[in-house]
């Protein structure tokens, strides 16, 4: 079911995104805040999803779990029996391997054709991956997800906010998108999420504030900058909906009620 649109990414990742230059690899040297004033702030994002994640289980499935890539990634899953990893990219499997060996299951196909059993994964990750699927898609996606989920327990994505303050700004003086790199992706309204309560229970946390690129250009890469983003974890603890709202990622935690 790889759509045109998403035949980018599906190469991208496979040709390049995965490989290494300078010790990090393309995605994150594109799409990640690599400098040391960031270090704390995008490490404690990523644990994030530890309070959301369960305790204990047997299975964990990463949905487009790539290589693997951060140390905060493998938490996830340590106190799971197995983690299923699912993802195009024959590299980033074969690096998943390396990293979880016998402790992980891997899946080098399209996702809409793996038939997982229904009410199989104590817990599903989706971290910044529905978005990159086509929009008329994504519905089928997450309703995959929901339906091979347990009962009550979370499927937890990553997604994007497409009506930021910044793109408001932005609007005000450019109708013009860019697309870094021409990989597709979609964004959703957030009022988007709210047609699967019949079925579950959703609830929205911030995870983090800016886009790599306007992360960097916000905060200057000093001690400064590193206090500003300290304080902004804080603010994003406390004014929770707002940022839902008004910010670039946020956390959606599903919970099948049936």
């Amino acid at each position: 079911m790889i759509n045109k649109k998403i035949k980018y990414v599906n190469k991208f990742y496979n040709e390049s995104g995965w490989h290494k230059k300078n010790q990090s690899t393309l995605d994150a040297i594109l799409f990640e805040d690599l400098r040391d004033c960031a270090k704390k702030y995008v490490s404690k994002c990523r644990l994030k999803l530890l309070n959301h994640i369960p305790k204990k289980g047997t299975n964990l499935l990463d949905f487009a779990s790539g290589p693997i890539q951060y140390p905060e990634y493998l938490k996830y899953s340590k106190n799971f029996k197995l983690r299923h990893c699912v993802d195009f990219s024959k590299l980033a499997i074969k690096i998943a391997k390396k990293k979880i060996g016998k402790r992980g299951k891997f899946y080098c196909k399209d996702f809409f054709k793996i038939k997982f059993e229904k009410d199989f994964f104590d817990c599903i990750l989706s971290l910044h991956t529905i978005y990159h699927i086509d929009k008329n898609l994504q519905l089928n996606a997450v309703k995959k997800l929901l339906n091979i989920s347990k009962k009550n327990s979370p499927v937890i994505i990553v997604y994007s906010n497409p009506n930021t303050i910044l793109s408001r700004i932005k609007r005000i003086f450019t109708n013009k998108k860019k697309n870094k790199n021409n990989l597709y992706f979609f964004c959703h309204p957030i009022s988007w999420w709210s047609q699967f309560e019949k079925s579950a229970h959703v609830s929205i946390k911030p995870w983090r504030s800016f886009s790599s690129d306007h992360q960097k250009i916000i905060f200057p890469n000093n001690y400064l900058g590193k206090k500003l983003l300290d304080f902004l974890f804080i603010m994003e603890g406390i004014f929770e909906s707002f940022f839902i709202n008004n910010f670039q990622y946020y956390v959606v935690v599903l919970k099948k009620n049936n």
